[in-house]
C-alpha cells in the first residue's frame, strides 16, 4: 500500500505541568530511526518525595530532582545500547540501568548535601520517580515485526495501540494487586520506583508486535482521572480520528486529559508502520466499536446514577423541609403545657382563696386478732389490760 510507511511515522510528546516550571514530570524520551524507536516518561513522585532542596535553579522537590536525573541517566544509556543490527539484551539492560539510576541518584543526593531527616515513614524517599520506557526495534530488515523491550518502575506505563484496541504492557508495581480497573477505584501505594536510598528492581518484558501500532508511554496523569480504561483508549482514538496533523493529534488530547487530570501529566507515542490517514483507517473501526459497546452505555449509567442520586438529594431535602413544617406545627399544641406562660397563668397560692383543703382523718379501728376458736369478743379485763 501506498500510504504505509516501512518505519515510524508519527510520533508526538508532552508534558503538562500543574503548575508552571514546577511540574515533577519529566519531558518524556522521544527518538525513532527507520528500524529503531524509543519512548519513556518519568514520574516524580511528589508524596513520597516531598522534601525541597536548594539547588542553583531555586528550590526543587526531591520529586521533580529525581524525574529528571533520571531521564537524563537512560537517554543516554539506551541511546548507547540500540542498534538495529544487534538486538537488545532486555535483561541485563534492567540490570545495568538499575546500578546507573543508582549510582546518579545517590551521587545527586550527596551533592544537594541535605540534612538528615528525623521523619521515619515506610512511603518517603529520597529522589523518587516512576519510570515506563518501550524501546523499538525491527525483527527483520524492511520487514513488518518489531521487538518491544518494556522497561519499568512504579505505575507509569507502557501501551501498544492496534486495530485490536489498547493493549498494556507493562505491570503496575502496586502494593495492593489488581487489574486497571481495579486500581482506578482504590489508590494503592507503590511497591516499587526508583530512588536514591531504598532498594528497587527495573522491570523487563519482550513483547512482539506487528506493524501497524501505535507506542504509547503514559504518566498516571493521563489516565488515572478517567472512569475507566475504556475511556482513556476512547479518548486516544478520538483524538486520532479528529486529527488533521499529528501536532494536532497531541493537542487534542492534552486539551482532553488537561480538563480531567488532577496531576501533572506527560505522554510519547510512535507509531510504527502507518502515517496519519492511515492510522485513522485502521482504527476508525475501533472507535467505533470502544463507543457503541463500552463508553457510550457505561456513561448513559453513570449520568442515570448521576440523576438518581440528584433526586435521592432533592428527596432527603424535602423530607427535612416537609418534617420542619410540620414539627412546627404541631410544636405549638405539644409544648403547650411546657411553656413558661403557662406557669405565670396559675394563681399564687397566697392569692387563692381559703377553702378546705382536706377532709378530716377517718377514724381507724383498732383491736388484737381473735385467738382461734375464741368467740372474737374481748373481756373486761382484756379490754382494762388493752388502756
Amino acid at each position: 500500500m501506498a500510504d504505509v510507511v516501512a518505519g515510524p511515522a508519527v510520533s508526538f510528546g508532552f508534558n503538562l505541568a500543574k503548575v508552571p516550571d514546577h511540574g515533577e514530570d519529566a519531558d518524556p524520551i522521544l527518538r525513532d530511526g527507520p528500524d529503531l524507536g524509543l519512548a519513556a516518561v518519568f514520574d516524580g513522585m511528589g508524596g513520597a518525595g516531598g522534601t525541597v532542596y536548594e539547588t542553583e535553579d531555586g528550590q526543587r522537590s526531591g520529586a521533580y530532582l529525581a524525574s529528571r536525573i533520571a531521564r537524563e541517566v537512560v537517554e543516554e544509556h539506551l541511546l548507547g545500547l540500540l542498534a538495529p543490527e544487534r538486538p537488545l539484551p532486555g535483561e541485563a539492560t534492567a540490570e545495568e540501568l538499575h546500578d546507573a539510576l543508582e549510582a546518579a541518584l545517590q551521587a545527586a543526593l550527596a551533592a544537594l548535601n541535605a540534612p538528615t531527616s528525623r521523619l521515619r515513614s515506610r512511603l518517603l524517599r529520597a529522589l523518587p520517580t516512576t519510570m515506563a520506557l518501550g524501546a523499538l526495534q525491527r525483527a527483520e530488515p524492511d520487514g513488518a515485526d518489531w521487538i518491544c523491550h518494556v522497561l519499568w518502575a512504579g505505575d507509569s506505563r507502557v501501551y501498544a495501540l492496534t486495530a485490536d484496541g489498547l493493549q498494556q504492557l507493562s505491570v503496575d508495581d502496586l502494593r495492593d494487586e489488581g487489574d486497571a480497573m481495579a486500581n482506578l477505584e482504590r489508590d494503592s501505594v507503590i511497591s516499587n520506583a526508583i530512588s536514591a536510598d531504598t532498594e528497587f528492581r527495573i522491570n523487563h518484558r519482550r513483547v512482539p508486535l506487528r506493524a501497524p501500532f501505535v507506542l504509547l508511554c503514559a504518566t498516571d496523569g493521563c489516565f488515572g482521572y478517567l472512569r475507566s480504561p475504556m475511556h482513556f483508549e476512547e479518548l486516544v482514538l478520538r483524538t486520532l480520528l479528529e486529527a488533521g496533523t499529528e501536532e494536532a493529534w497531541s493537542e487534542a488530547l492534552q486539551h482532553e486529559i488537561t480538563t480531567v487530570t488532577g496531576d501533572d501529566a506527560s505522554l510519547a507515542a510512535i507509531g510504527v508502520g502507518a502515517d496519519l490517514p492511515a492510522l485513522q483507517r485502521l482504527l476508525e473501526p475501533r472507535l467505533a466499536e470502544m463507543t457503541e459497546q463500552y463508553t457510550a452505555p457505561m456513561d448513559a449509567l453513570s449520568d442515570e446514577v448521576q440523576r438518581a442520586e440528584q433526586a435521592l438529594a432533592d428527596l432527603q431535602h424535602r423530607r427535612v423541609a416537609d418534617v420542619a413544617t410540620r414539627w412546627s406545627r404541631y410544636r405549638d399544641g405539644y409544648e403547650r403545657l411546657l411553656r413558661h406562660e403557662a406557669d405565670l397563668a396559675s394563681p399564687a397560692p397566697e392569692e387563692q382563696p381559703r377553702r378546705r383543703i382536706w377532709n378530716p382523718p377517718k377514724p381507724i379501728a383498732t383491736g388484737p386478732v381473735a385467738a382461734e376458736g375464741g368467740t372474737g369478743a374481748a373481756t373486761e379485763d382484756e379490754q382494762e389490760a388493752a388502756r
